[in-house]
C-alpha cells in the first residue's frame, strides 16, 4: 500500500503523460485495504480472529 502511495506522488510530480495515471496507483491502494478489511471481517467471524468480550 504505502508503495502504491508513493508510485502515485511520483507520477504526480513527473508530469509525463506516458506514464500511467495517478489514480490507477491509489486505486489500487484502496483495492488493497479494502479487501485485507473484508479478509479481517471474514476472519472474525470464522473464528480465528476472537473478537473482544462485552465488559458487562
Amino acid at each position: 500500500m504505502i508503495f502504491n502511495l508513493f508510485r502515485a506522488l511520483f507520477v504526480m510530480l513527473s508530469n509525463d503523460p506516458e506514464k500511467p495515471p495517478m489514480s490507477r496507483y491509489l486505486g489500487r491502494r484502496v483495492g488493497i485495504a479494502a479487501i485485507v478489511l473484508l479478509l479481517m471481517v471474514i476472519a472474525a467471524y470464522a473464528g480465528f480472529l476472537p473478537f473482544h468480550p462485552r465488559p458487562y
